[in-house]
Order: C-alpha cells, then structure tokens, then sequence
C-alpha cells in the first residue's frame, strides 16, 4: 500500500511499515512539514498515497467529502501516546480490509473504526 504519514505520527511507525511491505512517504523526509493542510492534501492526491494523520484539521467531512478523493483517508482522532498510536496504527492496517477503503473518510479510535462511505 502506498501511504504518505503526516508529522504528528511518530517517525518510528515509518520504519514498522515499510518492514511490512508498504510504500512509505513522510511529510518530514519531503519537506512537507509545516506546511498548510492543502499541501498535504494534494501530494497525498497526486501520489495516490493513504494518508494517515492526527491532525484534527482534516475532520472536517465537509471539506473532505467521501468519494471526493481518489485515495484512502485516515483520520486517527485521538492524540495516543507515540508508542500506542504507532501499535495501533500497525493493528489496523494488518486487521482490517483497508483495500475496500478507496474514496472513503475513515476515522479510527481507541473503540472503533468507521468508514464513511461515498
């Protein structure tokens, strides 16, 4: 799975998921730290790539509406510590049909996961 991981996730997860076969970019190792939501957004777009954050400025529905991107959408709602978020992260991507994703709004927390559909 090609996945672009946002700044507030720990560094650490990068590795743990390429060790799991995933095709990983960093918003740190692009130079995309930083910078404003949208350009995050769109180099997650035009690269295809998952994105995974924490960033409560994505939880907007409106502005990220199901079926108005071509690529996965993960929104991790909850500020774990690195450690469990890292764990978790790796659970999810192992556990769940993550494939059946495509243009949804996924919101993932310490009890459930729930995937807005188009």
């Amino acid at each position: 799975m090609k996945i672009k991981l946002d700044e507030n996730l720990p560094l650490h997860l990068a590795t743990s998921l390429e060790d799991l076969g995933h095709d990983l970019h960093t918003t740190s190792s692009e130079s995309l730290a930083g910078r404003v939501d949208l350009d995050i957004w769109r180099a997650a777009q035009a690269e295809s790539r998952f994105l995974i954050t924490q960033d409560l400025d994505f939880s907007d529905i409106r502005q990220f509406t199901p079926g108005s991107h071509a690529t996965f959408f993960w929104f991790a709602c909850t500020r774990l510590a690195d450690r469990v978020s890292s764990v978790g992260v790796q659970y999810v991507l192992q556990t769940e049909s993550v494939d059946q994703w495509t243009g949804c709004f996924v919101v993932v927390t310490e009890r459930k996961i729930r995937a807005i559909r188009p």
